[in-house]
């Protein structure tokens, strides 16, 4: 489990890089021809990791419901989001992960609700939800790629 969360871990930098290097207006801006925006994508990652892991464990998410609402799997961008929110995000970025680490290291994920994912790949325990999510978060950051040319 250490390389998951060491490759987590880079791919929440990557996420910080874009948090640091954009401007509000940057971030809310949805590029014509595409369906979401910088933020969103980010907000995403962070609430599906949390889905997959904790909430398919049974186990309380560290995103409130209105985080999981906006962000969850169907979702796009109905107004802008505050520097408020987007200093929450950032936040949650490593915090989750580190919270993640700890409680993996303490032996909490005990049952899980088997699921698999729009790619076919089947979870059957949180060390195959967080293994599935550095896929999640790559395959985002390439939708970020992509977006971060229009704004």
């Amino acid at each position: 489990m250490h390389q998951v969360f060491e490759i987590t871990r880079t791919s929440r930098k990557v996420l910080a890089g874009f948090l640091e290097n954009y401007s509000l207006e940057q971030l809310n801006k949805v590029p014509e021809g595409f369906n979401n925006n910088l933020i969103w994508n980010i907000g995403h990652i962070i609430v599906v990791q949390q889905m997959l892991v904790y909430k398919l464990s049974g186990l309380p998410m560290m995103v409130s419901n209105e985080m999981l609402e906006k962000y969850k799997r169907g979702t796009k961008p109905e107004s802008e989001v505050s520097q408020a929110e987007v200093d929450e995000i950032q936040s949650l970025l490593f915090e989750t992960i580190n919270q993640t680490k700890a409680d993996f290291n303490a032996n909490i994920f005990k049952t899980y609700n088997e699921f698999t994912s729009l790619s076919g790949f089947t979870m059957r325990n949180a060390e195959d939800a967080m293994a599935f999510n550095y896929y999640h978060e790559a395959m985002h950051i390439g939708m970020m790629m992509s977006l971060r040319k229009f704004v």
